[in-house]
């Protein structure tokens, strides 16, 4: 006698869209990526995910949600910048019956987004980073209508004590670098807001990383991009103890900066570093990092992260050598219309 196996119910799949969703609709699923934000990121992601449903509640935001059954089981979310589009994020939860994974999910969501983009009215620039997810999880659904995409590294720094002496060793060795002749390294003041702006658009002109976030190719951009780390939760809470500049000592003009923020109560995020072209090769970035370092382990914090885009070997070559190492790596990707076409 043959046994036959129950059929798995019919799934009912949709893409809708993201303004007919109240937050509470969107809670659980963003309840799960809170989590996973904290278990492979160790990030805090609950002000970001409470910032998310208060736009939900607006019903403003532009995106879709993949709806299984009833259930939101994902979404996607974009923003409109003038001219360019930025995908924020895309998350799901696997289908309840087992039919599509998580990611397969998030690739329909993806796809639905970014045919709306391409063919907005006036927009000629998406950009992109899913700092949560691995590297080629949906390279698929931006390579199909021509992304460039970059791969990027999430790298870690332990601070921790692994034995006995070692705080001691690396003041000692920090004690032992003092700053070159005509500097003088010092905390985030708010007055540095202005020239750190043009500090970053000087520092990343013609840089690999312009071509992934166009805000660094102006000090307009540059000032919205140090908006949204000093003054916006999206990035942690801004730490200016553990921030740091680096100045001429006569001019008092910035020579260099690292930004800090704090991703969890334990844990901080260098959302930007950056040395004045003049005055590379001093050593002036590893002493930003050591100050930075310094400072929060006086504050028990246990770890310190930081993003790179992998072809900027010299940075990476520089991190590792501050034994940060590489936890997670992730993909930008940038669309720009062809002209002409």
């Amino acid at each position: 006698m043959a046994l036959h196996r129950p059929m798995t119910p019919a799934v009912q799949f949709e893409i809708l869209d993201l303004r007919h969703f109240s937050a509470n609709s969107l809670r659980p699923v963003l309840d799960q990526e809170v989590r996973l934000w904290n278990e492979r990121l160790r990030w805090s992601y609950r002000a970001s995910a409470d910032l998310l449903l208060q736009y939900l509640d607006s019903r403003v935001l532009p995106g879709f949600v993949a709806m299984e059954d009833g259930r939101v089981s994902g979404y996607v979310f974009c923003v409109y910048e003038e001219n360019k589009a930025v995908i924020g994020d895309a998350f799901a939860i696997p289908s309840r019956h087992g039919a599509q994974s998580a990611t397969e999910i998030e690739l329909r969501l993806l796809e639905h987004v970014i045919d709306l983009l391409i063919n907005s009215p006036g927009i000629d620039r998406i950009e992109s980073q899913l700092l949560l997810h691995p590297h080629g999880a949906h390279a698929s659904a931006f390579e199909r209508v021509g992304f460039e995409i970059f791969p990027r590294l999430f790298m870690e720094r332990d601070l921790t004590p692994s034995f006995a002496g070692l705080v001691a060793d690396e003041n000692l060795s920090f004690a032992s670098r003092p700053l070159p002749a005509g500097f003088e390294l010092r905390g985030w003041h708010d007055e540095d807001f202005t020239p750190a702006g043009r500090l970053i658009s000087a520092c990343y002109e013609g840089h690999l990383d312009s071509r992934i976030n166009d805000q660094y190719r102006s000090v307009a951009g540059s000032l919205r991009f140090l908006h949204n780390v000093v003054r916006f939760p999206g990035c942690g809470t801004f730490d200016p103890l553990a921030s740091k500049t680096i100045v001429k000592t006569g001019s008092k003009e910035l020579a260099g900066i690292l930004l800090c923020s704090r991703v969890r109560s334990d844990v901080a995020h260098i959302t930007q570093i950056c040395v004045d072209r003049a005055h590379r090769g001093l050593g002036l970035g590893t002493l930003l990092l050591k100050a930075c370092a310094s400072e929060l382990r006086k504050r028990r914090c246990c770890s310190l992260t930081l993003t790179v885009t992998d072809g900027n070997i010299e940075a990476v070559s520089l991190y590792k050598t501050q034994r940060f190492h590489t936890k997670h790596m992730f993909d930008a990707m940038v669309w720009n219309e062809k002209k002409g076409s």
